[in-house]
């Protein structure tokens, strides 16, 4: 997957800024695609010169202009080409299970301490998420939402963010546990 099918499917909803899509790549789309803004300014160029979104000027009062875009029908072809391939492998790069992974080579203390802090990022990421999905859902509860709501990809993608957070918080508390109930003669 490319940062342009990421962007592709922001946009499928409403026209947004840069700024409007950053906002949404920092909640919505974080479980699944990290994108710093300066990428999203620079992968919108690269859209728009490609004829994959449309982009157009609006004038604010009191504000500086702002320019939007929305997804082009040839957008619309590169999502649905992206669907109809096969998904890459997943592939996980994170430097506190490799902290673990080593631990018994390192200051299990200082390891302990970021497990808690990746822990609190967790739990705080899973309300973001949450406080999305009541959004989404509306007056909806969510059994009904995921029968009848109007755009459920959003919804079920926070549920995998909901999931994969709650999963990741759970399992950094039981890992800091276990290495701080260590007997303290033995190594971490």
């Amino acid at each position: 997957m490319a940062l342009r099918h990421a962007v592709l499917g922001a946009l499928l909803d409403d026209e947004l800024s840069g700024y409007e899509l950053a906002k949404i790549f920092a909640v919505g789309v974080a479980n699944f695609w990290h994108a710093a803004p300066q990428q999203l300014y620079a992968e919108l160029a690269r859209l728009e010169s490609a004829g994959l979104v449309a982009g157009q000027e609006v004038v604010q009062r009191g504000r500086p202009n702002k320019r939007v875009f929305t997804v082009t029908e040839a957008g619309l072809g590169e999502l649905a080409a992206f669907a109809a391939a096969a998904p890459k492998p997943l592939l996980i790069r994170d430097e506190l299970i490799v902290k673990v992974h080593t631990v018994d080579f390192l200051d299990t203390a200082t390891v302990v301490a970021q497990l808690h802090e990746r822990a609190r990022e967790a739990g705080a990421r899973l309300a973001l998420f949450e406080k999305m999905l009541v959004r989404l859902r509306g007056d909806l509860d969510e059994e009904s939402f995921l029968r009848e709501g109007r755009r459920i990809g959003p919804y079920l993608s926070g549920l995998a963010g909901c999931r994969f957070q709650r999963e990741m918080r759970e399992w950094c508390l039981h890992t800091a546990r276990t290495l701080a109930g260590r007997a303290p003669d033995r190594p971490a």
